[in-house]
């Protein structure tokens, strides 16, 4: 799961990577931004507009000796610019980062260095460019509900733009994809609100929308194409693999971090690894670690797309991209074996069995006369459910429902469902095996069901299950399966099957329990609200 609670900060800043995609020419963009500090930071932009971009202009050109003049005043202008840049980093002491792409990369300068803004639930680009809004200008799609028809009619007209193979497709790196995002809750008191809760710290549900929003953001990266103004690709999140807490508590008046890049591609698919910190004193802590696998698709979101391949560049970036392989590899024993497909194993059956002849009433010795051990609940009576429209104020790009709103209302619910079960306030330790089977569209009525369906100590599992209903036949259709890891403050009753469906969930919950990473310590002063 990450490191245990209370993980030691990062003593140094690890260098970031360079967002180019080709070698770049000697004494370009790339070798300029290494000889910067680490100072632009958000603070920078507020007081300075005119040193917002990170884009600096290209050196002049050998000009004519009529041209000297304007040659001259353009490099001292740059020269200005650099010298301002450098001051500030002296003055906050920030450190100046390597270029490795490594895990936990603090450089809050290399890059693209956005800002979170809970606006309209999200991540925010320089000074009040939300990230969704960003995305919308990759894919070219409107803002106004009313114009979507037209807008997606306009993407017909990017096909062309379409590779027939992945071979016709330019290679990219680590480094072209990665991105940094900050969350300045400490030093923007006014962006804390949608993100606090009653116990005064971080609702993590928001941060799974962040998370979300990031990780598309991070595929367009990887798949720009330089002679298209808009993407021509649809890029979906196809499935959270993982997510794992190193720290169980989130301070809302401190500012928070985030980092990804794309560690492993396939034909259309691509894998993408994001981690959270939060800043502790003069420096960032790991908070999280996430997998998020993410598809592309044709512009009009009809079928698949091929994306461009990866090419690790250090034995450090061969190792992600190998661990990517291995983890599409369990993903797909996963599904073979999983309860829908094939029976129990040997040992699954004999739990089973054990925990029936525990709930045998000893007096009637009937397979119908059942009883619940000491501190124990039937599995049925730890259900809670709820009902959302689905209004075009939480739609994607694509005008779809929006994945990070539906991993919110899931998490809610399914945080809910650990409270009243536990009796106590739980906090997540671990996210895993989220599919998206089936996009909501707007206006759906959004159906989701949460149960625990296996404990352990002070451990709750949860599975909440939602679907949506056509108003027209009545019939509901599965969209998506969320599973999530809660630690109560103290232990919690065991959990007991009553029928066979029961049982088979109980045991997938056990599955899902046991493929998690070193449990999380409990600190009682931890407790987190949704």
């Amino acid at each position: 799961m990450g490191a245990a609670a209370g993980a030691a900060c990062h003593p140094r800043r690890p260098r970031a990577p360079t967002p180019s995609s080709e070698a770049p020419p000697p004494g370009g963009r790339s070798a300029r931004v290494r000889s910067w500090g680490a100072g632009l930071v958000p603070r920078l932009r507020s007081r300075s507009p005119a040193l917002g971009s990170l884009d600096f202009p290209p050196p002049p050109r050998p000009a004519r000796v009529a041209r000297v003049s304007d040659r001259a005043r353009s490099r001292l202008w740059s020269a200005m610019r650099r010298l301002a840049l450098r001051l500030c980093a002296l003055n906050r002491e920030l450190l100046i980062p390597g270029r490795g792409l490594t895990q936990g990369s603090q450089n809050p300068e290399k890059q693209r260095v956005f800002h979170m803004h809970e606006a309209c639930s999200p991540i925010h680009v320089n000074h009040g460019v939300c990230v969704r809004d960003k995305l919308r200008e990759i894919v070219g799609v409107s803002t106004n509900w009313r114009d979507h028809v037209k807008a997606m009619e306009e993407r017909k007209l990017l096909q062309s733009f379409l590779a027939k193979s992945q071979e016709g497709l330019p290679p990219r790196t680590m480094k072209d994809s990665y991105i940094e995002v900050l969350l300045p809750l400490g030093s923007q008191p006014e962006l804390r609100e949608k993100y606090l809760t009653v116990q005064n710290t971080i609702r993590f549900g928001r941060i799974l929308e962040d998370l979300d929003s990031l990780g598309v953001l991070i595929c367009y990266m990887h798949t720009r194409v330089h002679a298209a103004k808009m993407s021509p690709l649809s890029i979906v999140t196809a499935l959270v693999d993982k997510i794992d807490m190193c720290k169980t508590s989130l301070s809302p008046e401190q500012d928070i971090k985030f980092s990804g890049h794309v560690s492993w591609v396939g034909k259309t698919s691509m894998e993408v690894k994001m981690q959270m910190f939060q800043l502790h004193g003069n420096e960032f802590c790991p908070v999280l670690d996430a997998t998020f696998v993410m598809v592309a698709r044709d512009s009009e979101n009809k079928g698949p797309a091929f994306v461009n391949p990866l090419i690790p560049e250090s034995p450090e970036e061969e190792e992600l991209f190998r661990q990517g392989e291995l983890n599409k590899g369990r993903r797909v024993t996963f599904s073979a074996t999983s309860l829908l497909k094939m029976a129990p194993s040997a040992e699954e059956r004999t739990t089973i069995h054990e925990m029936f002849l525990n709930t045998l009433d000893p007096k009637t010795v009937s397979f119908r006369s059942r009883i619940l051990p000491p501190n124990a609940v039937w599995m049925e009576n730890s259900k809670l459910k709820s009902l959302e429209v689905c209004h075009p104020q939480e739609r994607n790009i694509f005008n779809r429902i929006f994945g990070g709103f539906l991993m919110r209302k899931a998490y809610e619910l399914g945080w809910a469902t650990a409270c009243n079960f536990g009796g106590s306030r739980p906090f997540v330790v671990a996210v895993d095996d989220i599919m998206f089977q089936k996009p909501v569209e707007v206006g759906s009525l959004l159906f989701l069901s949460s149960q625990v369906c296996f404990t352990k100590d002070n451990y709750i599992q949860v599975r909440v299950h939602s679907e949506v209903a056509s108003l027209e036949s009545k019939e509901h259709m599965t969209t998506n399966v969320f599973h999530f890891t809660f630690m109560s403050e103290k232990e919690v009753p065991l959990v007991f099957p009553r029928t066979y469906g029961e049982s088979m969930l109980y045991l997938d919950g056990k599955r899902h329990f046991n493929s998690m990473s070193v449990p999380v310590k409990l600190r009682k002063d931890c407790s987190e609200a949704p």
